[in-house]
């Protein structure tokens, strides 16, 4: 017996006595909580997530369309990065100024080999602008998650206002719970006993939000 149908048969044993009739889930837990705190205006709510972002020590940059490029191959060349990891989907014209060697995300690759690439360049699936999160679901342009967990500098372009909402429940509405999904608040980072920070340990050591506005 594998350890899936161990656990499936405890599931089981502990719905046993449920009767058939019982209210469903989705109706027995309440869920009239708030869904934003206070009115804000979508500039108000982008300027948020700028500013939460900035305190968790992500590096936040705007620009339009036009200059997604030219940013991005900016950042890249500022950071010295010769490689630059690239998920299936992400738009090609989002690197086409960059002088960085595309490496692309192969399954096959191990840890090692992450560890090598200089940069990875991300899209997102939303971002969530009271917690300055940014959340990644595996979706065109992200990747797996491990190629945001290893190379030590992550630039992620959110599309503003699409991609952006005020809350947590906000966002859950519009992720899939079958998809895996990365939330990301700043770069990694933790403090030891003498609460000394320490940055990188658990993912990228540098994390940069790119707001794109237009199309």
């Amino acid at each position: 017996m594998s350890s899936r149908e161990r656990i499936l048969g405890r599931v089981r044993r502990a719905l046993a006595d449920v009767p058939g009739d019982d209210t469903p889930y989705e109706e027995a837990v309440v869920r009239d909580y708030l869904r934003e705190h206070g009115g804000r205006t979508v500039d108000e709510t982008v300027d948020l997530l700028a500013g939460n972002l900035a305190d968790y020590r992500a590096l936040v940059h705007r620009c339009a369309a036009g200059e997604l490029p030219s940013l991005i191959a900016g950042l890249l060349s500022a950071r010295g990065a010769r490689t630059v990891l690239v998920p299936p989907g992400l738009d090609q014209g989002w690197l086409a100024a960059a002088a960085a060697e595309r490496v692309p995300d192969r399954p096959e690759a191990d840890p090692h080999e992450l560890d090598r690439v200089d940069s990875v360049v991300t899209a997102c699936a939303v971002a969530i602008a009271e917690t300055g999160t940014i959340v990644l679901d595996g979706g065109p342009g992200q990747g797996r998650r491990r190629i945001t967990l290893v190379p030590d500098h992550h630039i992620c372009v959110v599309r503003v206002p699409d991609q952006v909402v005020s809350s947590v429940p906000q966002a859950l509405s519009r992720l899939d719970p079958a998809r895996p999904s990365t939330w990301i608040s700043g770069p990694s980072a933790t403090s030891d006993i003498e609460l000394d920070r320490v940055e990188g340990v658990h993912g990228p050591r540098t994390m940069e939000v790119v707001l794109v506005s237009g199309r």
